[in-house]
């Protein structure tokens, strides 16, 4: 098991950036926010960064209430090649995790590895949720959590395992008691209310109307751009059907196609499905429940015209040689 100590020896004395997956959610964020203020306490000032946007109302608002200082790499103009980058929730070289010009020396992840890459530190764990490991470092090195970063470390807990519905361990369950116990539970209920914003409903309409069912997998496309974590939502939404074990989503944009997987299939492992279904297209990847990935515009072209039943046969077609 990595030793958080090393990181802290190894990042000691560089300057360092946090970078979070492209367009983050309340899980990479709190990932992010509790590891800075872990180093901090440990006299190692950083930076939090992403690429993308943050598009979702619920996220925005974690970022108000928490007080957290996240920027954009478009607003950074001065990292160099020497600068440390430490890559929280996600790996480098995935397809939504921008590769910068600074240097990956750690990484911490709850992914499972789609490329390899070497890191001076690495710590990925096939757990339910990032900000868990984040919250061990905590109690292996028995630094004081703070009201505010237990509170959000307990969300992102509770978002990215769907309040212990999703890919959840014991682990989890054991981090998100000791977070708990220091958190501002009105603060982490607050986050719940008013979370949807008018224009997710066009989403969600555009994939009712386009949902299609074949032998209890649901595909559904939004023709139309929308947040990386709206597909996710609207993919779990077509998951809670009574007619759905499998469900696939994505959304058309200008650079291609994005897609969310999600499966309740034991047999069927939603990031070996979107890696293989999309394989001489795009790529992807991610859990054994949900997953993610990335067709590019001349991969679509490559798909033909009517991409939509080509996309439906590539996923049907593997599906069906995961549970014969």
């Amino acid at each position: 098991m990595p030793n958080p100590r090393e990181l802290i020896s190894l990042l000691r004395g560089h300057k360092t950036y946090i970078q979070t997956h492209n367009f983050p959610d309340p899980d990479a964020i709190a990932s992010a926010y509790g590891l800075q203020m872990l180093l901090k306490a440990f006299g190692i000032e950083t930076k939090l960064c992403y690429d993308g946007s943050i598009d979702k109302l619920s996220t925005k608002r974690m970022l108000s209430l928490f007080d957290m200082d996240i920027v954009s790499v478009d607003g950074i103009s001065d990292m160099e090649k020497t600068d440390y980058i430490v890559t929280i929730d996600g790996q480098k070289y995935n397809t939504n995790f921008t590769d910068l010009i600074g240097d990956e020396v750690a990484c911490i992840d709850h992914h499972p590895t789609v490329i390899e890459c070497e890191y001076q530190y690495k710590d990925v764990r096939i757990v339910g949720a990032c900000a868990s490991i984040v919250a061990s470092y905590y109690k292996e090195l028995n630094v004081p959590l703070s009201s505010s970063v237990a509170s959000a470390l307990a969300y992102g807990i509770k978002m990215d395992t769907a309040d212990f519905t999703r890919g959840a361990t014991d682990f989890d369950a054991q981090m998100f008691a000791y977070v708990f116990s220091n958190a501002d539970v009105e603060k982490i209920n607050s986050m719940y209310k008013n979370v949807m914003e008018f224009e997710d409903l066009k989403a969600y309409g555009a994939a009712i109307d386009n949902i299609k069912i074949y032998d209890r997998t649901g595909f559904a496309i939004i023709p139309f751009d929308c947040p990386d974590a709206m597909i996710a939502i609207i993919s779990d939404f077509i998951l809670a059907l009574n007619v759905v074990d499998v469900s696939i989503v994505y959304a058309v944009r200008k650079d291609g196609l994005k897609f969310s997987v999600r499966s309740e299939v034991d047999n069927v492992d939603a990031g070996k499905l979107v890696f293989a279904a999309l394989s001489g297209y795009g790529n992807g990847g991610g859990h054994k429940t949900m997953a993610g990935g990335f067709v590019p515009q001349e991969g679509r072209v490559r798909l033909g015209d009517n991409y939509p039943y080509v996309l439906q046969k590539l996923f049907l077609d593997q599906i069906k040689k995961m549970t014969v």
